[in-house]
């Protein structure tokens, strides 16, 4: 693991592995990001210039690709067109990064036999039941309910497939959701506490029912490094902390910790195909690879993400202003 080649380490859980990774380990990274709206320069500000560099590209360029795989050892890829509510008003860029893109990048750790870990996500499961004690385990068929994870999906079935197919020395890891310092102001939990700041009332989807499964971005990234130093050639991890909170809840715990009352907040419409419920099981990450999170308490991880968002509003108030803009174009 001494050179790594990170895809989409400018957004939100790319720069997160990338300085977790400098600060455990002695690896080298090169970041590959096109620097898209959800990529920020500054989410990497500070990393140490003789163990990181920076290279602006579309991971769908192969002569870019070709030569950036070629030179590493390993190739992480977390480059992904992500946010659900885009991929309904126009799923044609989810197919182009998350479909094609890993594609380009496959092709190129086959061509050159590099070790290749794929980052994906619980949604390409579908959702569950609020009332199903079940959870998503690795064996979990794949329902895919919006453009985003069908074409998450997809790329899943690429990596398996050049595995199977082609021998790519391949690892996918699917998780829950993040939360942590560097998120967008578009996202769930940081626009809620940024409105906090800003004396705006959160905003709520519908009744506020839909539970999802937190891990904090950290935990993600220790769990990433595991599996790339001890994951078995072939095999999915499912990556999660436990971490199972309503939307209600999450808003309430925001508000609770800004010292306000907890019905301080406004519902507004739902998003179309909202799912219900993702969990996850990651007891064979945990059992197979020793694994565990550090943040396993949702509260202290939340206080601890409210703190850097307070710290640090020079990173998110130039998206603020449009990120509310567009949202109330769209009545939430």
């Amino acid at each position: 693991m001494q050179n790594l080649l990170v895809t989409g380490g400018a957004g939100f859980i790319g720069s997160n592995f990338v300085r977790y990774t400098l600060a455990h380990t002695d690896a080298k990274i090169t970041v590959l990001d096109n620097l898209t709206y959800a990529g920020n320069l500054a989410s990497l500000d500070g990393l140490p210039t003789d163990r990181f560099s920076f290279v602006k590209g579309d991971i769908c360029d192969e002569s870019l690709v070709d030569g950036l795989v070629a030179a590493h050892d390993v190739v992480v890829h977390y480059a992904a067109e992500s946010h659900n509510d885009n991929s309904l008003h126009d799923p044609r860029p989810f197919l182009d990064t998350n479909i094609i893109g890993t594609y380009t990048l496959i092709q190129a750790a086959r061509k050159y036999q590099k070790r290749f870990h794929h980052i994906s996500t619980d949604e390409v499961y579908g959702d569950l039941e609020l009332d199903d004690p079940q959870r998503f385990t690795e064996n979990t068929p794949y329902n895919p309910s919006s453009p985003y994870s069908s074409t998450k999906a997809g790329s899943d079935l690429l990596v398996r497939a050049w595995a199977r197919s082609f021998g790519l020395q391949a690892t996918i890891s699917n998780c829950s959701n993040n939360y942590g310092p560097y998120q967008h102001v578009e996202k769930f939990i940081p626009r809620q506490i940024s409105n906090v700041i800003d004396g705006i009332r959160p905003k709520l989807y519908g009744n506020g029912e839909n539970v999802r499964d937190w891990i904090h971005a950290d935990d993600h990234s220790s769990a990433v490094l595991a599996i790339i130093d001890r994951g078995e050639i072939g095999e999915t991890y499912l990556i999660g902390a436990d971490g199972e909170k309503n939307n209600k809840e999450v808003v309430q715990l925001i508000l609770s910790q800004f010292g306000l009352v907890e019905d301080a907040f406004d519902q507004v419409i739902d998003r179309p195909g909202h799912d219900l419920r993702y969990a996850i099981d990651s007891s064979k990450l945990r059992r197979e690879l020793g694994w565990s999170p550090q943040f396993s308490n949702f509260e202290a991880g939340l206080a601890d993400t409210i703190a850097w968002y307070r710290e640090n509003e020079a990173w998110w108030r130039p998206q603020k202003a449009a990120t509310e803009a567009k949202y109330q174009e769209q009545g939430q």
